[in-house]
């Protein structure tokens, strides 16, 4: 056979190869995207169990065929923990579920989490070929990730990922939230003697306090903190750094790494008339009272007053959190009052249509002004401005304008205000050498995490001053490579 007959055969051998490929892929592409199983609307406004109930094992694997194998996986630029998500997939489709959660536990301290609270549409689906080349939409990331770490919970048998001898050094997490946990679980890894700290009395931060057990069951989180115990961190509650113990205490017990992850639990209110009537409170509150302290049940020690007609000021997740807890919790007219319109709304459109399936009212372009109370100074009405869209603000979205003398007022008996927070501002007022913006977040390396104090790192909230769940992961993981390669210096 001649040079060029080989080549000949080769070609035709590939372009066999490729058109196979193709066929197989357009087959794939035909697959229409699997569809989350959810409680029925009417009865899981009732109760606070989960609404989301998972994929079977023929769900998984009929979603994971979408996948295309694709040369670039560009869904993987998406993701801010650096999963490998072709992989993990693949493991999937091929049946291999407990293979598909050690893949995640390689890069994701909390993989189980993450497939229920994380914006998938807007990191590493938003980045699928699916939504980016062919208008289709993309591979169900979240929901396959979501599968692969129940599937291991629920068959008893969760992998520990493998401790390295211990190095003797120690370091130090403030706070359990879920940059901590990220960061604690990567240092562990690398064998050093972690220690977590937390202000509270649970732990897992903002995943207990902040997310209601409808969208994320705490037998969820607490199976994977069980995991970071396993791997041999130590956690430590009821201890406020800064308080209970000083920075100076930290050193002198021989931590010579700190990494801090104290979240931001200041909330931010409109200073608008009325806002200290009994009845109005924040987000923080309302939601930490009903899912830490049992505020729900009328014979708790720090009861919440359940009111029937309930306002949420706010349009993003906490927003939503608290207006179908407001709803769960017996509100016969709950809302969202918001002054954007809903395409400009920050919550995860699931939420959204969550919320709206469980009968939430949704007053967009309205901006509360006053709010109004009784003789015993409790609050009975709001008033509302009426807004339209203007051109862009500094974020993109469509200026809300004032509607001149287009005023209205609404009966509430409870009012939630939930648009932002601000940084804990214990840990930089308590630390000394470390550099804070006039936010109130410390100024760290953006590629590091490290601070203006060597030895110490941050991430999560207390730097961005609100975030998401995987983007503070994220932050916990680039500051513990950072830490390890310095202490190894």
């Amino acid at each position: 056979m001649t040079i060029e007959e080989i080549i000949a055969a080769r070609r035709a051998q590939s372009w066999r190869e490729e058109l196979r490929k193709s066929k197989k892929n357009k087959e794939r592409t035909d697959i229409p995207r699997v569809h989350m199983n959810e409680l029925d609307p009417e009865y899981r406004s009732h109760n606070k169990e989960e609404v989301n109930l998972g994929l079977t094992a023929e769900q998984a694997m009929m979603e994971a065929q979408r996948c295309l194998d694709c040369p670039n996986p560009t869904c993987m630029n998406g993701c801010p923990v650096s999963i490998n998500i072709p992989t993990f997939v693949k493991q999937i489709e091929k049946g291999d579920f407990l293979e598909a959660a050690k893949t995640l536990k390689e890069t994701s301290a909390l993989p189980a989490v993450c497939g229920r609270v994380c914006p998938q549409e807007k990191q590493c689906e938003s980045q699928c070929i699916y939504t980016q080349k062919l208008g289709k939409e993309a591979v169900a990331i979240g929901y396959l990730e979501r599968f692969a770490a129940d599937y291991e919970r629920e068959s008893g048998q969760i992998s520990i990922p493998v401790i390295p001898e211990k190095n003797g050094i120690k370091v130090a997490v403030i706070g359990s939230g879920p940059a901590g946990l990220s960061f604690a679980g990567d240092m562990a890894q690398r064998g050093y003697d972690v220690t977590v700290f937390e202000a509270l009395h649970e732990i897992g931060g903002v995943l207990k306090y902040g997310i209601p057990e409808f969208r994320l069951p705490n037998q969820i989180v607490d199976v994977e903190i069980d995991v970071l115990r396993q791997m041999g961190v130590q956690f430590i509650t009821n201890c406020i750094i800064g308080k209970t113990i000083s920075q100076e205490q930290l050193q002198a017990e021989g931590f010579k790494g700190i990494f801090i992850a104290s979240g931001a639990g200041l909330p931010n209110f409109m200073n608008i008339p009325g806002e200290n009537l009994v009845g109005v409170m924040s987000s923080n509150e309302y939601l930490t009272r009903v899912n830490l302290m049992d505020a729900a049940n009328p014979e708790s020690d720090t009861p919440v007053f359940m009111g029937k007609r309930v306002a949420v000021i706010g349009g993003g997740n906490t927003a939503m959190d608290s207006v179908r807890t407001a709803r769960r919790l017996g509100a016969e007219r709950a809302m969202i009052v918001y002054r954007r319109s809903e395409e400009e709304m920050p919550a995860r459109i699931e939420e959204v249509k969550h919320a709206k399936e469980e009968g939430i009212e949704f007053l967009t372009l309205h901006n509360p002004i006053e709010y109004k109370g009784d003789a015993r100074g409790r609050v009975t009405h709001m008033v509302l401005q009426k807004m339209e869209l203007g051109e862009p603000d500094a974020s993109g979205r469509r200026k809300p304008v004032v509607i001149e003398g287009a005023i209205e007022e609404i009966e509430v008996d409870e009012v939630i205000v939930s648009i932002g927070v601000s940084p804990n501002p214990l840990i930089p007022q308590s630390f000394s050498g470390l550099d804070v913006t006039k936010w109130g977040t410390i100024v760290v390396n953006q590629e590091s995490m490290q601070s203006a104090v060597n030895h110490i790192y941050a991430g999560g909230d207390i730097v961005r001053g609100g975030a998401t769940v995987i983007l503070a992961m994220g932050d916990g993981r680039k500051a513990a490579a950072a830490m390890d390669a310095d202490l190894k210096k």
